[in-house]
């Protein structure tokens, strides 16, 4: 079992992951919100920022002080960035 350390000696196993998103839209205040509601939430920031939550498959979501591209490049995935992306395609 391969662990994704999510900042300040928290880890989240790789296997479970499912997604790493930012924590600013609409969607994800509320997600949050029915998370702690369920009792599925875990705050690993100790009083940090909130700067991704990373969705598990088990529906615990937790809470990094860490950004997404960083998780990302720890998980060994690709990272792009897709306003650049977009921004080519109007010109």
């Amino acid at each position: 079992m391969k662990l994704l350390h999510i900042g300040f000696s928290n880890t989240v196993s790789m296997d479970k992951v499912v997604a790493i998103i930012s924590p600013e839209s609409a969607a994800a205040k509320r997600m949050r919100d029915l998370s702690r509601d369920n009792n599925s939430l875990i705050d690993c920031t100790m009083g940090r920022k909130v700067r991704s939550m990373i969705l598990t498959d088990t529906n615990y979501i937790f809470l990094s002080a860490m950004r997404p591209e960083a998780l990302l490049l720890r998980l060994g995935r690709d990272v792009r960035n897709d306003d650049a992306d977009i921004e080519k395609e109007d010109e």
